[in-house]
C-alpha cells in the first residue's frame, strides 16, 4: 500500500527559533534583515522538497521594557513579510511562500491586492496566515490603547476575510480576453463588484488585477480557542497546530474536523501542520548538548519576560527559584489561550518554580533532539497516527538545523516513502493537494444548468 506523503513547511526564524539563538556564535545574528540569508534558506528548503517557506510577523516593535527586550529581540528587527515574499517569489521556483498579516490592522482592499499580486509574481505559490494580533504594541501603532477583546477581534477578522475573498473574485477566470480584433481588453460582464457595508467595513469596488493563478491564495490559520477553531473550520485550508504529543494533536485535529460540516466543508478541505522544533546531531548526545547550550544562554530576565507575556501577568519582580504565586494568575487569556493554559498547568499541577517553567516552556511544543533517524522516527509516529498531515519545522539554530534536516532527515523520510522525491505541482495548492476554488459565478451558472 502506498503511504500518504507528509507535508513540510519551514518557519523562517532569522538566527533561529530559540529565544537565545542570536547569542550562539554559530548563528547569523543579522539573518532577520538579510535578504541573502532568506534567499539561501528558502532555496535550501526548496532543494529539500519542502512545500512552504513561512514568515511569521507582528506589526510592531516593543517600546517598553527595552532592557529586557534588548536581550530577547523577537520581532524587533526583521523584514516586512509581503516585501520579503515578493523578493523570494523571483528567487525561488517551486516552494510555497506563506506570510502573516494581521486582519486587525490592515484594510481588506490593500491586503487582497498585495497577496493577489504576489500570487501572480510567484505563479501561484503564496499563502496568507490570518492573525488577529496578540500584543498591545501593535494596537498602539494603529490608534488604539490596547487590543480589542478576543471575540471582537475574531468578528472583525471574519468580516475582513469575507471581503478579501470577494475581492479576489472581482473577475472571473476568463474575464481578461485581450481581444485585439475587437479592441476589447476585458469582458465587462465578468467583473463582480464588491458592495459591502458591515459592522467594521464599507467597500464598493473591485481589484484592478485579474484572478490569481490559485484562484485565491491558500489561507492559513492557527486559532486554538473556540472562536479560533470555528474561524479556522470556516475558512482555513492549512492550520498550524501547537501540541506536545501526537495524542494531543490528534484530539485537536479531530475536534477541528468535527466543526467542518456546519460550514459545508469536509476533511479533504484542510491540512494540519504540527509545529515541530528539532535539533539534529550525529548522535543523540550531540543533539542534547546543542539544546542545553542554547538553554544555558537564556537570561533570567528573558525567562521571566517570556512567561509574563504568555501568562499575561507581571512576573518581573519574582525570585526565579520559587513558585509563581496563585494570586498573580489572571482568570483567563486574552491573547494566546493555548500558551496560557500550558503555563497555568505547570504552576498548578506540576508545582514548578519560575526557573523550571521558563527552562521547559516552549509555547505548546517540545523540541525533538536526536539523530536524523530518530527525528524521522518521531515524524513518522506523528504522521502515521493521524495527528497531522505534516509539519511546520522550526529550527532553534536556523542554518544548522535546516542544513542537517535537508541532508539527513529528508533522505531518510524519502527512503521510508513518507516524503515526495521530486517536485509534484506548479502551484502551492497543487503540492498541498488542495483544490483550486471555482469562481462563484461559475458555480451559479453550473447550478442553473443542472436545474434546467
Amino acid at each position: 500500500m502506498t503511504k500518504k506523503k507528509m507535508l513540510l513547511a519551514v518557519m523562517a526564524s532569522g538566527a533561529g527559533s530559540h529565544i537565545a539563538a542570536w547569542l550562539h556564535p554559530q548563528t547569523n545574528s543579522s539573518a532577520g534583515v538579510s535578504i541573502e540569508s532568506h534567499m539561501a534558506m528558502a532555496q535550501l528548503a526548496e532543494r529539500g522538497l519542502f512545500h512552504m517557506y513561512f514568515v511569521a510577523d507582528t506589526p510592531a516593535a516593543r517600546t517598553t521594557k527595552l532592557d529586557v527586550y534588548s536581550r530577547m529581540p523577537m520581532f524587533m528587527n526583521q523584514l516586512e513579510p509581503l516585501t520579503l515574499l515578493s523578493a523570494l517569489a523571483v528567487t525561488t521556483k517551486h516552494i510555497g511562500l506563506g506570510g502573516t498579516v494581521s486582519a486587525s490592522f490592515y484594510e481588506p482592499y490593500n491586503l487582497a491586492r498585495q497577496f493577489a499580486s504576489i500570487d501572480h509574481i510567484s505563479h501561484g505559490r503564496v499563502a496568507w496566515n490570518i492573525v488577529t494580533s496578540a500584543n498591545d504594541y501593535a494596537a498602539q501603532n494603529f490608534g488604539l490603547d490596547k487590543l480589542p477583546p478576543h471575540g471582537d477581534r475574531y468578528r472583525r477578522a471574519e468580516e475582513f476575510t469575507d471581503i478579501v475573498m470577494k475581492l479576489w473574485d472581482s473577475w472571473e477566470d476568463d474575464a481578461f480576453v485581450r481581444d485585439r480584433a475587437t479592441g476589447r481588453f476585458f469582458d465587462p460582464a465578468k467583473q463582480h463588484v464588491v458592495d459591502h457595508e458591515g459592522a467594521y467595513f464599507k467597500i464598493h469596488g473591485a481589484l484592478n488585477i485579474e484572478r490569481s493563478p490559485q484562484g485565491r491564495p491558500v489561507i492559513i490559520q492557527a486559532g486554538a480557542s473556540d472562536a479560533g477553531m470555528d474561524f479556522a473550520a470556516k475558512i482555513a485550508e492549512v492550520i498550524f497546530g501547537a501540541n506536545e504529543t501526537p495524542a494531543e494533536s490528534k484530539v485537536f485535529y479531530d475536534q477541528l474536523k468535527s466543526r467542518l460540516p456546519k460550514f459545508g466543508r469536509g476533511p479533504d478541505d484542510v491540512r494540519l501542520l504540527a509545529g515541530m522544533p528539532v535539533i539534529i546531531g550525529e548522535s543523540e548526545q550531540e543533539a542534547e548538548d546543542k539544546y542545553q547550550t542554547l538553554q544555558a544562554l537564556i537570561h533570567p530576565d528573558v525567562g521571566r519576560a517570556r512567561l509574563s507575556m504568555d501568562l499575561e501577568a507581571d512576573l518581573s519582580g519574582l525570585p526565579i527559584d520559587q513558585p509563581i504565586p496563585e494570586e498573580l494568575i489572571p482568570p483567563s487569556a486574552n491573547f494566546h489561550k493555548k500558551f496560557y493554559d500550558n503555563i497555568v498547568a505547570m504552576i498548578r499541577v506540576e508545582k514548578l518554580t519560575l526557573r523550571e517553567i521558563y527552562l521547559r516552556y516552549e509555547r505548546g511544543r517540545r523540541t525533538l533532539r536526536g539523530t536524523p533517524v530518530q527525528i524521522a522516527d518521531a515524524l513518522e509516529e506523528w504522521h502515521g497516527s493521524g495527528a497531522c498531515d505534516g509539519f511546520m519545522m522550526m529550527f532553534p539554530m536556523m542554518q544548522d538545523g535546516l542544513t542537517h534536516f535537508v541532508e539527513g532527515v529528508v533522505p531518510e523520510l524519502q527512503r521510508r516513502g513518507l516524503l515526495r522525491s521530486e517536485q509534484d505541482g506548479v502551484t502551492l495548492r497543487d503540492t498541498l493537494g488542495i483544490s483550486r476554488p471555482a469562481h462563484p459565478a461559475t458555480l451559479t451558472a453550473a447550478s442553473h444548468q443542472a436545474a434546467e
